[in-house]
Parts: structure tokens; C-alpha cells; sequence
């Protein structure tokens, strides 16, 4: 028989499998159970930044430990086909408190601010008669703000510049924990959005100030075991006439892409720690059955797939994240979920649905509770993604057996790639231009065509950067030349 609960040394020692199995026999009160119980739980949104649907232990990553998160898959389901509406920082996380394509409410770009028209979680949580607290990485436009917004108490008290993301997100963290401990009457919604991995981004760059900071924390010690280059380290078979991803890191040989990956890894470990120290409050302070927990990632990290660092791309790596909904003894435990569809949209209407709070405002995502609590049920039949260059954009659309990426080429022309995610999960061969595929790829495109309608993407034009973020890359550029 197996055992009903998991101790922290049974939870390490599991590993991907174990969770599934450890799962079975562990009872779960019902939404309703719990409802009578605890008539309206809180809510805890935890994000971190440029996370990889892979980059956790629970999935079988054997090159990173990370016990927190992982209790957090332990107690509920991990969607590893959960994808960003845009893999970039501010549209996503615009995208995610709002249910919206960033499109939709004008966050074309990094460090812009979100349509005030449109709704986000804090004012629809306020409205419902919740507690919200902000604490860590926004974005929309300031980094780091100090003042309230948007129906959250902006709970920082330090700011970025100069630091690494490990000593920001302490300040983060503890912001959170102050906050998860007041005593209060009414529920919260607490978002406690973490920057770690993003200081990858460093030795990506190679021109950051604190880039030795960087590498004396997370440089691999003499003899240590670095991990391999990843499978689909080389370039797509088939890419299209004019799709041109410029290549990155030339000078870089094989062991320089493997230290990259290892510090990668410890900066996930950095963050783990101050996720657990989060739920550890939260277990301190008795609140943790009455909790639901929502853990994702704006984008994820390229780490030598394809031979890219970063973001703003389709492939698996850079678009993918990970999504995790967890209320102990609720939601069923130890799922993880390889089937379904999911997308950041999902966020917002899932912890609605959860905590019973109607909301008159648009959402572009659905609730997961309906495959989370039945999962025979099909759930979404594709999810999409967008980025915005110059002035049109380009887009992605996944269904459960292919990935479809289309971006705007010369005088018009459209430049796609077409997968089948099933037999190649590398995504080295486009098969757009297969025969045999033909009607594949034009349901694709159908799709697509239906999804822009409805969010009236024609009425949007791309807007272009702020000048502040211009000005800020045309100086990168500039360092670059000399």
C-alpha cells in the first residue's frame, strides 16, 4: 500500500516518476469538501523568470534539485504543455494578470504599461473582497514599483539596479513572507513574482557590470560534472528561404556552453530555496490547506537548443513553461500532466473559478479546474503565442500533435515552420513544405486566422518600443561595435 503522505526525504528521493506513484494513495478533499470547510481560500501566485518547462527535478531533471517546487507538483498537477502568450518579460506577465493576448492591451514590448481599461487580477480580486499584495518583478512599466497599482499593495522595498537577481529576490521574498503573515479577516491574493534564472542573461551578454559577481556564485568548481549539450543543440532542417535567427555565441566551444548551462541550474537552486521559504510561512501561519497555489514562468531559456541563449522564440525551450496548480488535499496530487493545452491566459480564470469570483471582464483563457478535477475531458483545442518586430508580428499555434510558427518575411511573404511534436520534440525538421502535410498546415492557419479574429488583432497595430528601451539597446549596440 502506499503511503498517504510524503516527507520531505521521500519527496527528493522520488524524482518524476515517484510523484505519479506516491499520488495514488493519497486521499484529496473534494472543491466542495474544502469549500465548507474553508469558505474562500487565499491565492498564491508564484512566478519566476525565464524558467524552462524542464528546468525543475519533478520532471526528471536530474541536473538540478528543486525540492519546493517540486513539493509544489507533489500536491497538485504540472501542465508541461503550458506555454507564454509572448516569450518576453512584460507581455507576458500583462498577459497573465489579465487573461488578455498582449496585443489586446497595448504591451507590444518590454516596459510598457498595460491598457488601464482592461481589468487585472488585484482589481478583480479587491472588487471580490480579497487582500492583494505585489511583491517582486512587474514590469508593466516600472520593475520594481514601490507605489500601489492596479488593485495591489506594491509590497517592495528595494529596487534592481546593481544587484544580482539572488539578493533582489531576497528582498522579494521576505516582503512576501511579511505579507502572508498579517493577521487579517478577509482572504488574499498574494503574487510574489521572483527574477531568478534571468541573471543567465549575463554571461549571455558578456557585458553587464556584475558579470563577475555572476560567475564567482555560479561558476562550476574544479571537477564538478557539467551537464551535456541538449540533443537539438544543432540548427532546423527546412527552415524556411529568409528565416534568419541571427547565430549567437560563435566563439563559444563546447565546455563554455555547458558551464553556462551548470550556472543556470545553480540559479534555479537559488530560487527554489526562497520559494520554499515562502510556503514555509505560509505552512507557519496555518493557512496552507486553505491555499491554492498557482507556480509558473514568463518564458523560458533557450540553453544551447538550436544554439540560442534566451527568449523571444517559438521553439520548446524559449516558449514553453512550466504550470503548476497545487491546493493540499484539493487538487489531485502528484498529476503531471502531459496531454493538455495550457497557456498564462489560463491563470486568471483558473483562481476565479477556485475562489467563486465572478468577474464581468473579458478572458481569453479558460479555467483548468475542469481537466485538472476530470482530465478525460479535452481541454483547449490549441493554445497561441506572439511576439511583435518592427511593425508586424509573428505567432505560434500548438495543438496536441503540432507546433505551427509563422513570421513575416520580404514584400509579404510568410515564413513557416510546421512540427510534429509527437515524433520530433527537438523541432529539427520543418515539415511545412511536406506534401502530405498539406492539410495540416492549413488547419493550422485556420486556427490562427479564427484566434486574431476573435481577439481583433487587425485593430492593433504593433506599437513600437518606448524610447527609454531604444535608446537603452542602440547604447548595448554601440558597446557591441567597439
Amino acid at each position: 500500500m502506499m503511503p498517504s503522505k510524503i516527507t520531505r526525504r521521500q519527496l527528493i528521493g522520488t524524482g518524476a516518476a515517484g510523484l505519479c506513484a506516491l499520488a495514488l494513495g493519497a486521499p484529496t478533499r473534494s472543491f466542495a469538501q474544502a469549500a465548507k470547510q474553508k469558505k474562500r481560500p487565499n491565492m498564491l501566485i508564484i512566478t519566476t523568470d525565464q524558467q524552462r518547462v524542464d528546468a525543475m527535478s519533478a520532471v526528471g531533471n536530474k541536473w538540478v534539485k528543486t525540492p519546493n517546487m517540486d513539493s509544489l507538483a507533489a500536491n497538485g498537477v504540472y501542465f508541461t504543455n503550458s506555454y507564454s502568450p509572448y516569450p518576453l518579460c512584460s507581455p507576458a506577465r500583462s498577459a497573465l494578470h489579465t487573461s488578455r493576448m498582449p496585443h489586446e492591451i497595448g504591451v507590444d514590448r518590454n516596459s510598457v504599461a498595460i491598457d488601464p481599461a482592461v481589468p487585472l487580477s488585484g482589481q478583480i480580486f479587491r472588487e471580490a473582497g480579497y487582500d492583494t499584495g505585489y511583491a517582486g518583478k512587474w514590469h508593466c512599466p516600472e520593475v520594481y514599483p514601490t507605489d500601489d497599482f492596479a488593485g495591489y499593495e506594491a509590497l517592495n522595498t528595494s529596487t534592481r539596479q546593481g544587484k544580482l537577481a539572488q539578493a533582489v529576490d531576497e528582498g522579494t521574498m521576505n516582503a512576501a513572507i511579511e505579507f502572508i503573515r498579517r493577521k487579517r479577516e478577509k482572504p488574499f491574493l498574494a503574487v510574489v513574482s521572483f527574477i531568478n534564472p534571468h541573471d543567465i542573461c549575463l554571461p549571455a551578454g558578456g557585458t553587464s557590470p556584475i558579470l563577475d559577481q555572476v560567475w564567482e556564485r555560479y561558476q562550476p568548481p574544479a571537477g564538478a560534472e557539467l551537464p551535456p549539450l541538449p540533443a537539438n543543440f544543432g540548427y532546423t532542417e527546412g527552415a524556411p528561404e529568409g528565416f534568419t535567427r541571427k547565430a549567437l555565441h560563435d566563439d563559444w566551444d563546447e565546455n563554455h556552453w555547458r558551464r553556462y548551462t551548470y550556472a543556470y541550474y545553480r540559479m534555479m537552486e537559488d530560487v527554489d530555496r526562497q520559494v520554499g521559504q515562502v510556503l514555509q510561512a505560509l505552512r507557519q501561519s496555518g493557512q496552507e490547506e486553505n491555499t491554492l497555489i498557482v507556480f509558473t514562468s514568463d518564458h523560458g531559456e533557450g540553453l544551447a537548443s538550436h544554439r540560442w541563449t534566451g527568449k523571444m522564440m517559438y521553439y520548446q525551450e524559449e516558449a514553453a513553461v512550466p504550470l503548476i496548480v497545487s491546493w493540499k488535499g484539493v487538487t489531485p496530487a502528484g498529476r503531471i500532466d502531459r496531454e493538455h493545452l495550457a497557456s498564462a491566459l489560463d491563470v486568471l480564470p483558473t483562481i476565479c473559478d477556485y475562489a467563486g469570483v465572478k468577474s464581468q471582464a473579458v478572458m481569453r483563457g479558460q479555467s483548468l479546474r475542469a481537466v485538472i478535477e476530470k482530465p478525460q475531458q479535452a481541454g483547449h483545442e490549441y493554445v497561441v503565442s506572439e511576439m511583435a518586430g518592427g511593425q508586424e508580428r509573428s505567432f505560434m499555434v500548438r495543438t496536441k500533435q503540432y507546433k505551427y510558427m509563422v513570421f513575416p518575411g520580404a514584400a509579404g511573404q510568410k515564413l513557416e515552420m510546421l512540427f510534429d511534436m509527437q515524433a520530433d520534440p527537438g523541432e529539427m525538421k520543418n515539415l511545412a513544405r511536406q506534401a502530405a502535410l498539406a492539410g495540416e498546415l492549413e488547419r493550422h492557419r485556420k486556427l490562427l486566422e479564427e484566434w486574431n479574429k476573435l481577439t481583433e488583432e487587425d485593430k492593433h497595430p504593433a506599437k513600437p518600443a518606448p524610447k527609454a528601451q531604444k535608446n537603452k539597446t542602440q547604447q548595448k549596440k554601440k558597446k557591441k561595435a567597439k
